[in-house]
């Protein structure tokens, strides 16, 4: 495989350490230390660039304001690395575009784990177009169209409308969601998935409508007939 990987945190035993676990995996990387060389170096191999690793906490720039900048033009995968595991930070960074959360101190392994299924999962192999009313999923280019103009979705919010979609009039309860869609343990609650599916309703505009809600139980992907 010749994905490659930025890797972005301050502390060199920890990009050491990272590296060295990708490198096994015949994973390519680059490095960048601080926020500022991290949209230089991003900036520079866009094209290339499969998923990066950002740490919150950097000096020059922290990872928000990083990914801030990076979601302005890519969807590009993103894994925060942060010490802090408040469940206000992570919804705060799930509303930013971030795909996944890494506490520190981390397993190298479950760090090369969740990779693995992130890249996995945003490589699709099916070359399929299909029709939700208006909305046109693209499962090869991972792309979502509705009445023909481009919408642009994080990984996360692709891979959610996505499960919607494929379970088209099907009452989904959040925990269900979770476990489909986040694809391992997830310790947060479902106002992870009501911001998710808040932003993807937005984005979606008058055909957002097609997502109900369930109460007390969660979300229904329903075309209304007209």
């Amino acid at each position: 495989m010749n994905e490659v990987i930025l890797i972005v945190d301050d502390e060199s035993r920890i990009r050491k350490l990272i590296k060295d676990f990708l490198t096994k995996e015949n994973y390519q990387t680059l490095e960048a230390t601080d926020g500022e060389e991290a949209l230089k170096i991003f900036e520079e191999n866009s094209s290339k660039i499969k998923l990066i690793l950002l740490d919150v906490m950097m000096p020059k720039l922290d990872g928000w304001s990083v990914l801030r900048q990076i979601r302005q033009t890519s969807n590009v995968p993103v894994i925060m690395l942060t010490a802090r595991s408040e469940e206000q930070d992570q919804l705060f960074g799930f509303e930013l575009g971030v795909d996944e959360y890494i506490t520190k101190p981390f397993s190298p392994k479950i760090l090369v784990a969740r990779i693995k299924a992130i890249l996995s999962r945003s490589d699709s192999k099916k070359n399929e177009t299909k029709d939700y009313g208006g909305i046109l999923i693209d499962t090869d280019g991972r792309t979502v169209t509705v009445d023909g103009k481009n919408i642009d979705l994080s990984l996360r919010e692709y891979e959610l409308l996505k499960y919607l979609l494929d379970n088209e009039n099907v009452a989904l309860s959040r925990e269900n969601i979770l476990n489909n869609v986040w694809n391992y343990d997830y310790y947060g609650d479902s106002r992870t998935i009501d911001s998710h599916i808040k932003k993807i309703r937005h984005k979606l505009g008058k055909k957002g409508k097609y997502i109900k809600t369930i109460r007390g139980v969660g979300y229904k992907f329903e075309v209304e007939e007209h």
